[in-house]
């Protein structure tokens, strides 16, 4: 059984369609890319999945558990985590307190601290400047702290929208050694939107590749046709649709 399975998703804003019938699967421990050009419906199925915006159709399942239409508290009471495009700290709360939010579900105080102290062992930066606020990080910086926000609500599937975004190559590097470390050491499974096939590529796993807000190409990434997935991503094959991000 898929840890995550989405079937013959659609999701409408008003008469603009963003999904229109997408199926995927994720299966436990992998990770899977979401990749596509802008306004392919990549992060409305983020959304859709964590609760934030509601399906006009289809099934969400979560561990066997059907999550369709359930709230973002719902969902991430299940052990779905979602790190937003953007980033978002809290800015003028310290690193410390941004992490503890992560934490705000959890009953088991004594684990949720064991989980802090090893996010501090992948995140040293986080811990040397735990008592600063967080809006005095880089973009970088910003980016390891939601990412290890997420963490600390012992999530079982974290999905990350665009972590590359407006990010130097060098410190995008360093945010997908740590993901894939964080994958092995904790046993997590990965859902990840990135506008570029080509980080996919390199990083290996899973792709499925949405233009216009379908699935038109999805495979192992390093099993994918270069050519195929050029033609899949613009379209050249394909009828020009428009369909907002």
């Amino acid at each position: 059984m898929s840890l995550l399975s989405v079937e013959n998703l659609v999701v409408r804003y008003g008469q603009l369609t963003a999904l229109r019938g997408v199926s995927l699967s994720v299966e436990e421990g992998e990770t899977l890319f979401v990749t596509g050009p802008n306004g392919a419906g990549k992060s409305t199925l983020l959304k859709a999945i964590a609760g934030v915006v509601a399906p006009a159709e289809g099934t969400i399942r979560l561990g066997g558990a059907e999550i369709t239409g359930n709230t973002p508290e719902t969902t991430a009471r299940l052990g779905f985590s979602m790190v937003p495009e953007g980033r978002q700290v809290f800015a003028e709360l310290t690193i410390e307190e941004n992490l503890w939010l992560g934490a705000g579900m959890r009953g088991n105080r004594a684990e949720a601290l064991r989980d802090l102290e090893h996010l501090y062992e992948v995140f040293p930066m986080l811990q040397e400047r735990r008592h600063a606020p967080a809006g005095l990080l880089s973009g970088g910086q910003q980016q390891m702290l939601v990412i290890a926000r997420a963490l600390m609500t012992a999530p079982r599937l974290v999905a990350i929208d665009e972590p590359s975004l407006g990010l130097a190559p060098l410190i995008i590097d360093q945010v997908y050694q740590l993901l894939l470390r964080l994958r092995s050491e904790r046993g997590l499974t990965l859902l990840i939107v990135e506008q570029s096939s080509t980080r996919a590529l390199m990083t290996g796993g899973r792709m499925a590749l949405l233009r216009s807000g379908r699935i038109v190409l999805e495979g192992a990434c390093d099993a994918l046709d270069g050519e195929a997935l050029e033609r899949a991503y613009f379209g050249y094959d394909a009828p020009q649709e428009a369909a907002p991000r």
